[in-house]
């Protein structure tokens, strides 16, 4: 069996197969399920500082290999969390990461400040896609100044790992990466949901109750793939892979693509155990390719996903016509070129 241990800033994780906010409850609703231990990181549902009853009914819709919703971040405040959901979830043998959203830098910095003192959690995952009421609803992860404020004031009150998770909805995302990162994030993850709208014919209506809403699910993996890839060479800190994640194979091509984790969200709703699923096949991949380590397909950021920049521009250069058969493009491939990068 290979090591699939991986960090995340200061985060140390037995694998690298997270789950995505919103997906997976709090963890506790899984337990019948799978052996909630055999996840790296859970990390629960989005939580702010006061109670929000989210949005009207419907804020559900099925979208051919996908779906959107628009839940509205429905909680009971970070209060409630911490007296009544902490004591409840603290013990679970995995790291509890919790989703931190909010309507203003302020709020932000505060329920920051209260998961801080918690023991058992040891990272946030900052959701910028929230809409700044202070800006006219702008969200706070659509420019690079709005996302760098927001992190700076929760770096400065938050001491554990700051991971920022980036909306697709943008025109440039490294630049919002680098905002991150430049405000103190230790990691960034994305993709979050891209905006997505359903129409009922026979209604005449939009299917959701707020008309638009975030559309995830198998569908959204090649647009999610590319932005990783990206943010990869873009910047210094670990990127965490999300979007359309629905086995190992799709795991481990985020990976490949710069990723030093993953998230799976809406595969949780087809398979409650799908996550385990995905750890066994990467450490099945890892077997049968003869690696020792996770880490030896996980391209370094600093590397610039080297391997596959060097695979393009071997294509290129070569004027290789592309096979029916991809293999045969990486058999053609330099081994020296394509070997793991330490």
């Amino acid at each position: 069996m290979a090591d699939l241990s991986v960090n995340i800033g200061e985060l140390q994780m037995n694998n690298p197969v997270m789950t995505a906010s919103g997906t997976f409850g709090y963890g506790e609703e899984f337990a019948d399920f799978i052996e909630l231990s055999r996840i790296g990181g859970i990390i629960v549902k989005g939580t702010t500082l006061h109670k929000r009853e989210g949005n009207p009914y419907p804020r559900m819709a099925e979208t051919p290999s996908g779906m959107l919703n628009a839940v509205g971040l429905q909680n009971k405040g970070v209060h409630y969390f911490v007296e009544h959901i902490y004591p409840r979830i603290k013990d679970i043998q995995t790291n509890m990461i919790v989703n931190v959203s909010g309507s203003a830098i302020e709020d932000y910095a505060e329920t920051a400040a209260i998961i801080n003192e918690l023991d058992k959690i040891p990272a946030i995952e900052l959701n910028i896609s929230c809409p700044n009421v202070k800006q006219g609803g702008m969200a706070f992860g659509v420019t690079a100044k709005g996302a760098e404020e927001v992190v700076k004031a929760v770096r400065s009150v938050y001491k554990k790992t700051l991971i920022v998770k980036l909306s697709p909805n943008v025109t440039d995302i490294t630049e919002i990466a680098r905002a991150a990162e430049n405000g103190g994030a230790d990691s960034v993850s994305l993709i979050n949901t891209l905006l997505g709208m359903a129409i009922d014919a026979e209604r005449r209506r939009p299917i959701l109750s707020t008309v638009t809403g975030g559309m995830s699910g198998a569908a959204v993996k090649p647009i999610a793939l590319r932005m990783v890839w990206q943010v990869a060479k873009a910047v210094k800190i670990p990127v965490i892979g999300l979007g359309g994640i629905m086995n190992w194979k799709d795991a481990v091509e985020f990976m490949l693509a710069g990723a030093s984790a993953i998230q799976i969200g809406t595969a949780n709703f087809i398979d409650p155990a799908v996550t385990v699923k995905v750890v066994e096949g990467i450490n099945d991949y890892l077997d049968r390719h003869g690696y020792q380590s996770i880490k030896e397909i996980i391209l370094s950021n600093s590397s610039g996903s080297a391997t596959l920049n060097v695979l393009f521009l071997f294509i290129y250069i070569s004027k290789l016509t592309l096979p029916t058969n991809p293999d045969a493009v990486y058999e053609s491939f330099p081994k020296t070129v394509a070997a793991p990068i330490p």
